[in-house]
């Protein structure tokens, strides 16, 4: 199983991102499982939240939070900390958005912020860490997002969005790990 864990601020469209990868790999063909679910206190617009998303080629019968992830995803890098590696399994990966130059190999850091203001015109950053994820893992492809983005998002925002993730997949194309996909 593939766990990923999301950091961001209410608002930011966390929960979103963790469901768009799941039905994007629930997509993939084949067998494919998928569960996202978010985690948050009281309801307001820039609160701290996390979301999940785990992905699996057979069922998933465990339905509790992650406590140690293949990928941690940070929307808001105020939200990073020292200890987040403490939730970070061996050999995975933390993709951070940032303006911050950051020397950590297990660290892919890019200014999504930037990219999110010139393509979506929002400093909303979901699609954006979508796409990058996308091109660090391996596990879903491009087009497997865009037909989740199809399939869940309003029309009048299908396409910013759609651009947004293949933008930030070529930004980090470079970051790519080694492949953690699930046969």
């Amino acid at each position: 199983m593939i766990e990923i864990l999301w950091y961001g601020r209410g608002g930011q469209g966390a929960f979103t991102a963790a469901r768009l990868l799941g039905a994007a790999f629930s997509l993939r063909g084949g067998t494919n499982y998928a569960l996202a679910f978010p985690s948050f206190g009281p309801e307001r617009r820039g609160a701290p939240i996390r979301a999940f998303t785990k992905l699996d080629t057979k069922p998933i019968g465990n339905r509790s939070e992650i406590a140690k992830a293949d990928y941690i995803i940070f929307l808001d890098d105020t939200l990073f900390t020292e200890k987040t590696y403490r939730d970070l399994k061996p050999g995975g990966r933390i993709l951070l958005n940032t303006k911050k130059e950051v020397s950590d190999d297990r660290i892919v850091a890019f200014d999504g912020d930037a990219l999110a203001e010139e393509i979506l015109r929002r400093p909303i950053t979901n699609t954006i860490m979508l796409g990058a994820f996308a091109a660090v893992s391996g596990t879903v492809s491009l087009k497997n997002i865009e037909e989740a983005i199809r399939g869940s998002m309003p029309a009048k925002l299908q396409e910013r969005n759609i651009s947004a993730v293949q933008a930030a997949a070529k930004a980090v194309e470079g970051g790519r790990a080694d492949e953690t996909v699930l046969a």
